[in-house]
């Protein structure tokens, strides 16, 4: 064939293309598990750290697999809860299943209408672990906030986002002692904000209030609108369950 003709050119691009695009589909395919595992660990570790069994960095460094193993070994199970504060299935806990990011989006266009089936992690110190999804200035937000055997105390909570601004509303992330003022604070279904994150710091008192970060209202009132939005999704089963 003339190396030269038009036609050789084609035929000569067209067989590139296809075994790029055949090395790169395998190599995606053979990287798919891996980078499920990392998601899952990622879950996992702010699912931990919110309910105190490790700093986020500290769980890191351990690996995927320790932090897989620990979250199965302190778990009890992960409940499915519905509307009306009922379980109405379980996670597989053999399989550390955990709910991602994707499955909170999905679930959280269902709050309305109360069609969800939403999951809370239940430890065995007792410890319950609540997701929350909603949206930032930027772009999503998410978290888990951790309440104690009681069902009437925060003992810790973990938050992340896709694009909040550095050193303003990623703070949500990266400040821990943003996260530090929930422990120990309370949840007011009496109220007309079950939480509130307060521009201009908490009235004095207010045990289920803490200051808003400098600098970040938007990304603030984002996550005390998913807060309150997914505390009220959980209502009825935290009242059910409230010791």
């Amino acid at each position: 064939m003339n190396t030269n003709s038009n036609v050789y050119t084609v035929i000569y691009t067209t067989v590139i293309c296809v075994l790029v695009a055949a090395i790169l589909a395998f190599v995606s395919q053979s990287l798919k598990p891996m980078q499920e595992d990392n998601e899952k660990a990622e879950t996992i570790s702010q699912i931990l750290t919110s309910a105190k069994f490790g700093e986020k960095d500290e769980l890191a460094a351990k690996g995927n697999k320790a932090i897989i193993e620990l979250f199965k070994s302190e778990l009890d199970h992960a409940a499915l809860i519905n509307a009306d504060g009922k379980e109405v299935g379980s996670l597989n806990k053999s399989d550390a299943q955990v709910f991602s990011t994707s499955d909170l989006k999905a679930q959280g266009y269902k709050l309305a209408d109360g069609s969800y089936q939403i999951p809370v992690y239940i430890f065995k110190n007792g410890v319950r672990v609540f997701p929350i999804y909603g949206a930032g200035l930027w772009g999503p937000i998410w978290g888990y906030v951790a309440l104690d055997s009681t069902l009437t105390h925060i003992i810790g909570a973990y938050f992340d986002h896709a694009s909040e601004t550095p050193g303003l509303g990623g703070k949500i992330k990266d400040d821990p002692s943003f996260r530090a003022e929930f422990d120990g604070k309370t949840i007011d279904f009496n109220s007309s904000h079950a939480f509130e994150i307060v521009k201009g710091g908490a009235p004095a008192g207010k045990t289920n209030a803490i200051d808003a970060i400098t600098g970040a209202t938007m990304t603030c009132k984002g996550l005390d609108a998913a807060i309150n939005n997914w505390l009220g999704a959980y209502k009825n089963y935290i009242l059910a369950e409230e010791k």
